[in-house]
């Protein structure tokens, strides 16, 4: 059996971006999400960093920053999206947070429907892995 990574915690999440997106209803700005989110998981006991700073090098060389939406419990990059469908463009965002951030697991949470949409991307361990490991 496969180990699903952060299996309580995203499920967690998770539940909050659903009771955010009843409470919201879609159609608002991603920045509404996120703020709500931010609220609803520090109400329920869980630690959310806003826009951490991971500094990007090249050859030692700072080039620039990676700046991840949320990140819960030092364990979890949330990103919250507006999108008709996630793409490969925001799998690769979110495997690059990874890469860069030394952490395990991305959740990608759409509020663009009446349902809430997720991803579970994870930082590969071995060439050939596929990163996004379950979807909602």
């Amino acid at each position: 059996m496969k180990m699903i990574i952060h299996e309580e915690l995203s499920g967690k999440i998770i539940g909050v971006a659903m009771d955010v997106l009843n409470e919201l209803k879609s159609g608002l700005d991603e920045k509404l999400y996120e703020r709500a989110l931010i609220s609803g998981l520090r109400r329920t006991g869980h630690t959310v960093e806003g826009q951490k700073i991971f500094p990007v090098f090249y050859h030692e060389e700072l080039i620039g920053n990676l700046v991840p939406d949320l990140i819960v419990d030092e364990k979890v990059i949330v990103d919250p999206k507006v999108v008709s469908v996630f793409t490969e463009t925001h799998i690769a965002q979110m495997v690059g947070y990874l890469n860069i951030s030394g952490l395990e697991l991305a959740l990608l949470l759409n509020f663009k429907n009446v349902r809430l949409d997720w991803k579970r991307v994870v930082r590969q361990r071995s060439e050939g892995e596929n990163p996004v490991d379950l979807q909602g």
